[in-house]
């Protein structure tokens, strides 16, 4: 389904019962609402409402002008709650979905029921220009994410994923390919300039943090980090997992979700 605003889309997907409480995802980057295919069986078949919602410039959404911040990111999130008459969610949201998650709290906190912010990160890392320098440049100059599609699936699974679930690989793969250059970019241009330490302990809703043990990219640390600065908040940890551990573990990842979600009904 499509939010029509001037001059662009934003598309969701909204499934489950009207009167279930609504659990809100938001994705990573070069993916779209589909990585949370995992998840949605077990939600649905504990009466939940399901709302997944593309970034700007990734699955269904229309891509938008120049370097996009995080927390345009989270209003975008606000608008769809609007437009669909949604007071409050549990949110779930990893990596630069789990970003714009912890702007989302900080600004629009009053929504929130519950948050569980998955491979995530508290801040820009150091050399964070020099790190994704090289790939915003080969994204422009190829007009396509096609290039960084596998380097990006190595840093998302690990070795035994692809043999064990070919079918699943290739979806992924073709999402990050298919993404579009100018979302890309946008995401880079947030990702590059955040910085959340300081107002993370200003968020006064339930959070649990959650990470795979072997997250090269958005690592252990920063998601401890996270916990650790958000009053009240929980952090677990997925073994032998990277950045998906909700597509390659998803019998761990649903158990840790469910039981957070049926804890804040």
């Amino acid at each position: 389904m499509l939010i029509n605003l001037p001059g662009r889309k934003i598309y969701y997907d909204l499934t489950g019962p009207a009167n279930g409480q609504v659990v809100c995802f938001t994705h990573s980057l070069a993916s779209d609402g589909g990585m949370w295919a995992e998840q949605m069986v077990p939600l649905l078949a504990a009466g939940f409402r399901v709302l997944r919602l593309d970034m700007r410039g990734h699955g269904g959404s229309d891509p938008v002008p120049g370097d996009y911040t995080m927390a345009a990111l989270a209003d975008d999130v606000a608008l769809a709650l609007d437009f669909l008459g949604i007071k409050k969610v549990q949110y779930i949201g990893l990596s630069i979905g789990g970003m714009l998650g912890q702007a989302f709290a900080i600004a629009h906190g009053n929504r929130l029921i519950s948050t569980l912010l998955c491979d995530t990160a508290p801040q820009s890392p150091p050399g964070a220009k020099e790190a994704w320098g090289p790939r915003v440049e080969m994204v422009a100059k190829a007009k396509s994410l096609a290039p960084l599609a596998d380097g990006t699936m190595e840093r998302w699974f690990t070795d035994a994923f692809k043999p064990k679930q070919p079918g699943r690989w290739k979806e992924i793969h073709a999402t990050i390919a298919g993404t579009t250059p100018q979302g890309y970019i946008g995401c880079a241009g947030a990702i590059m300039n955040f910085d959340f330490v300081p107002k993370l302990p200003s968020i006064k809703v339930p959070a649990l943090v959650v990470c795979g043990s072997d997250d090269q990219g958005t690592p252990p640390s920063g998601n401890k980090k996270i916990a650790e600065l958000i009053p009240g908040g929980r952090y677990e940890e997925i073994p032998a997992t990277r950045h998906f551990p909700n597509v390659e573990r998803p019998d761990i990842f649903n158990r840790i979700m469910m039981d957070w979600v049926n804890k804040h009904r």
